[in-house]
C-alpha cells in the first residue's frame, strides 16, 4: 500500500522560498516517477516537475530555474525547494508517484499517475 505524505507548506511573502517534502512508503518499483503537482480552486491540476528513477527531472517551462525537484532515496523522500515565491504561486501542491518511469512531458500529466498525496497549501501573500 503506497502512501505519500507532504509537508513544508505554509505562508510566506513573495520573493520568499518554501521546501516542500513527501515522505514515500511503501514503494517498492525499481522504476518510478515521481512529480509535484498544485491546483488552485476551479483549475485543473498542473505539473510542477518530475524525476524519474534515474534522476532525470522534467519541469513546466514557467517554473525552471526558481523550483528544484531532488529526491532522497535512502529516506524514501521526494523534495521541491521554490524560490523567488510569486502570489501566483499559492495552491495546493501534491505529490504524485508512479511505477513506470514516465519521460518528458508525460511525467508531467496527471492522469498518469497511480498515486497521490493528500496535498500541502502553499500561499504567497
Amino acid at each position: 500500500h503506497v502512501q505519500l505524505v507532504e509537508s513544508g507548506g505554509g505562508l510566506v511573502q513573495p520573493g520568499g522560498s518554501l521546501r516542500l517534502s513527501c515522505a514515500a512508503s511503501g514503494y517498492t518499483y525499481s522504476r518510478y516517477c515521481m512529480g509535484w503537482f498544485r491546483q488552485v480552486p476551479g483549475k485543473e491540476r498542473g505539473g510542477v516537475a518530475s524525476v524519474i528513477s534515474d534522476g532525470a527531472t522534467t519541469y513546466a517551462d514557467s517554473l525552471q530555474g526558481r523550483f528544484t525537484i531532488s529526491k532522497d532515496n535512502a529516506k524514501n523522500t521526494l523534495f521541491l525547494q521554490m524560490n523567488s515565491l510569486k502570489p501566483e504561486d499559492s495552491a495546493m501542491y501534491y505529490c504524485a508517484a508512479d511505477g513506470r518511469a514516465l519521460r518528458g512531458v508525460w511525467s508531467l500529466v496527471e492522469h498518469a499517475y497511480s498515486y497521490w498525496g493528500q496535498g500541502t497549501q502553499v500561499t504567497v501573500s
